[in-house]
C-alpha cells in the first residue's frame, strides 16, 4: 500500500496494491499493521454505507469530542469529489480544505482523523461511498459547516447541474460560528 499526505496535516491517500488475473482482481484495503505504521492508529468501530445519483452534495459534517470520529472512506461504484476541511481548535491550518477525486476504479481511500469537516459531491450518474468511523454516531455531537461558505472556498467540480443539498445542509453555518 502507498500512503501520500496532503499539505494540511492529518489526511492521508492510501492507495491499495492491486493484484489482477485473467480472473479479475484482488487486493487489501484495510490493514490494521500498515495503516498503524503509516499514522493511521484509530480502531473503526462502525461502517455506514449511502448511495446517491449525480449532483448529490452531502456535507459538510464531522462529530465533536467525546466522541470525535476519525473517517475512512472508500467507493465501490462510481466518482465522487470529496472534500474536508481542517475545523481542529487550535490547528494552524484550521478553515483550510482539501480535496480529491475518488473512484471505484481507482480504488484509493481517504483517511480523514477527527476534527475535520467532510463532504462530497457524487461526480458519476450513482455512486456507493463506504467509510469506517472511529466513534458511534451520536447526533447530539453531530456539527456541520455551510458546503459553499466562501471564507472557505472549497471549489466543487461543475456537474452540468444544480448541486442537490439537503435542507439540513443548506442550513449549515459558516466557518465563523466555529473560530
Amino acid at each position: 500500500m502507498k500512503f501520500t499526505h496532503f499539505a494540511i496535516p492529518g489526511p492521508i491517500l492510501v492507495e491499495p496494491q492491486v493484484h489482477e488475473d485473467p480472473r479479475g482482481a484482488f487486493w487489501e484495503w484495510y490493514r490494521k499493521d500498515l495503516y498503524a505504521a503509516n499514522g493511521i492508529r484509530e480502531e473503526f468501530v462502525q461502517d455506514n454505507e449511502s448511495f446517491s445519483v449525480k449532483g448529490v452534495l452531502r456535507g459538510l459534517h464531522w462529530q465533536v469530542e467525546p466522541k470525535a470520529q476519525a473517517k475512512l472512506i472508500r467507493v465501490v461504484r462510481g466518482e465522487i469529489f470529496d472534500a474536508a476541511v481542517d475545523v481542529r481548535p487550535g490547528s494552524s491550518s484550521f478553515g483550510r480544505w482539501i480535496g480529491q477525486r475518488l473512484t471505484a476504479a481507482s480504488r484509493q481511500l481517504l483517511y480523514l482523523p477527527p476534527g475535520f469537516a467532510h463532504g462530497f459531491l457524487v461526480l458519476s450518474d450513482e455512486a456507493d461511498v463506504l467509510y469506517k468511523v472511529s466513534a458511534l454516531y451520536d447526533p447530539a455531537l453531530e456539527q456541520g459547516l455551510l458546503w459553499n461558505d466562501p471564507e472557505v472556498g472549497i471549489r466543487w467540480p461543475d456537474v452540468g447541474m444544480a448541486y442537490l443539498v439537503s435542507e439540513k445542509d443548506k442550513k449549515n453555518p459558516p466557518l465563523k460560528k466555529f473560530r
